[in-house]
């Protein structure tokens, strides 16, 4: 009879944890999916793809999404791609990523100054 009250109370334990943490998992997972939804309906496709290459890869920045990404806000910029460097197989390169992103952010600034 200990034996089955030990199990059921580990049981419980288990069971009250996973609730306590799952939805604050959920939640995040929410806030991102909102976040990318409002962000990104402020940028064409051409253009995000074009910065996510820059940022990711060795794409050249196509001097018209600036005007785009400037439209789209700094902070919108900012946590999408972070959303994205977060990604489990990029672990390790966020610095990379994120200097690089400040860089075609502070280039985009640079344009839209001039134009």
């Amino acid at each position: 009879m200990a034996k089955l009250i030990s199990h059921v109370t580990a049981l419980f334990i288990v069971v009250v944890l996973v609730c306590a943490f799952v939805p604050a998992f959920s939640v995040e997972e929410a806030e991102a999916k909102s976040l990318w939804d409002t962000c990104l309906v402020k940028i064409t496709p051409k253009c995000a793809l074009n910065i996510i290459a820059v940022v990711f890869g060795n794409g050249t920045l196509i001097e018209s999404c600036c005007k785009d990404l400037v439209q789209e806000g700094k902070v919108c910029h900012d946590n999408l791609i972070k959303y994205i460097a977060d990604r489990p197989s990029l672990i390790g390169r966020e610095t990379q990523y994120l200097k690089k992103r400040d860089d075609v952010w502070s280039h985009c600034i640079s344009i839209s100054k001039t134009a």
